[in-house]
């Protein structure tokens, strides 16, 4: 029994996989992303717990010391078969019920060089949405626009990746997002995925129009897309800048960025803010070589998998990124990287909820 409904488990996911892949080049381009996710989700949820279920039976194999021959006959199956069918439902968990379970960090931090008209200044960081992930379900992302407006925010900022490649994937999403309210200004930088990079084009001047658009769409939205640009929030006679530079990677990921552009710019205001999409950049040319003294970034994803206890963290990301998700302090400078709102390729989250980020700025 246990060798069948092994079987027919697997052949049934195979038979799904390679359909999905056969009506991929039949369907129309907004149905298109879906199916690509729903193929790395299937791929996901089939052959991840089967390697665990192959790699708990051979150890208990090869490892059949304490059993007798009748008691490994009924037990060995049993706890592999367990072994592999709870990883599958930890996985279809994820995909179906964390997706979109939007959780608030909260954050109040303290500075020095804040103006003390800004102390208790409230700010919303909100992080790639990737709104081709969401096929057009507006009502979902209404959930977290309500979190979002419900924090009362001063100014909402956003650290990129609006989308999966495409300008198309903005269809009907403006009336959704304008909804998004600050009483001192929405402000957003461009992320990786933002200028078309990972798509074949007919054209450089389409590509261009794609960029153009995806840029266009903020104004309809009130926010300030800020391209290696600043901009000055006054309180009376005080000030506190906000910097926002164009994605900044380390290869293979392009530098568009030109942080000392805006520096320039606004060096003499103590208290600046920078929105730089990839968290490399903080390493490699903010801290330690200029008084920015918060930076905020997403991009990361927290690799949609991982682990939150408290204030224990890891993820298999962090072999790749030395900071990942959360806020990070060096000297007097901070950096907070956004798990991120959305998502992309795998549809599901596991241990990394949708992020979104509160941060109250306090007068040390």
């Amino acid at each position: 029994m246990i060798i069948i409904i092994y079987w027919v488990f697997t052949v049934g996911l195979i038979t799904s996989i390679i359909l999905l892949k056969l009506r991929l080049d039949k369907i129309h381009r907004g149905r298109k992303q879906l199916i690509i996710s729903s193929l790395y989700g299937l791929t996901v949820l089939s052959f991840i717990p089967k390697l665990i279920f192959i790699i708990i039976i051979s150890i208990l194999h090869f490892s059949n010391v304490a059993f007798s021959n009748k008691e490994s006959i009924i037990i060995i199956p049993i706890i592999g078969l367990f072994c592999g069918f709870l990883p599958f439902f930890v996985i279809l968990y994820a995909m179906l019920r964390t997706l979109y379970r939007f959780k608030v960090y909260r954050f109040h931090l303290k500075f020095k060089d804040l103006p003390p008209g800004f102390d208790g200044f409230k700010i919303v960081q909100i992080s790639d949405l990737h709104l081709g992930s969401f096929n057009f379900r507006y009502h979902i992302l209404d959930r977290a626009i309500k979190h979002v407006n419900n924090l009362n925010p001063d100014v909402i900022l956003f650290t990129g990746d609006l989308v999966n490649n495409y300008a198309w994937e903005l269809k009907g999403w403006a009336p959704v997002l304008k909804k998004l309210s600050a009483k001192k200004g929405k402000y957003a930088v461009l992320g990786n995925h933002d200028y078309g990079d990972y798509s074949q084009w007919k054209s450089p001047k389409a590509k261009k129009s794609n960029f153009e658009s995806i840029k266009y769409f903020y104004n309809k939205i009130d926010f300030k897309l800020l391209l290696n640009d600043y901009d000055i929030l006054k309180n009376k006679s005080e000030e506190i800048a906000i910097i926002g530079v164009e994605n900044w990677g380390n290869p293979p990921f392009k530098q568009y960025g030109d942080l000392q552009k805006p520096l320039e710019k606004v060096n003499h205001i103590p208290f600046k803010i920078l929105l730089s999409h990839d968290p490399t950049h903080w390493r490699e040319e903010v801290v330690n070589t200029t008084n920015i003294v918060l930076t905020l970034s997403g991009h990361t994803h927290g690799m949609q998998a991982g682990i939150n206890i408290k204030s224990k963290k890891w993820s298999p990301i962090k072999y790749k990124y030395e900071h990942w998700a959360g806020l990070y302090k060096t000297n007097n400078q901070y950096l907070h990287v956004n798990r991120g709102l959305g998502w992309l390729g795998f549809p599901g989250r596991l241990g990394m909820r949708p992020e979104i980020t509160f941060i109250e700025l306090k007068k040390a």
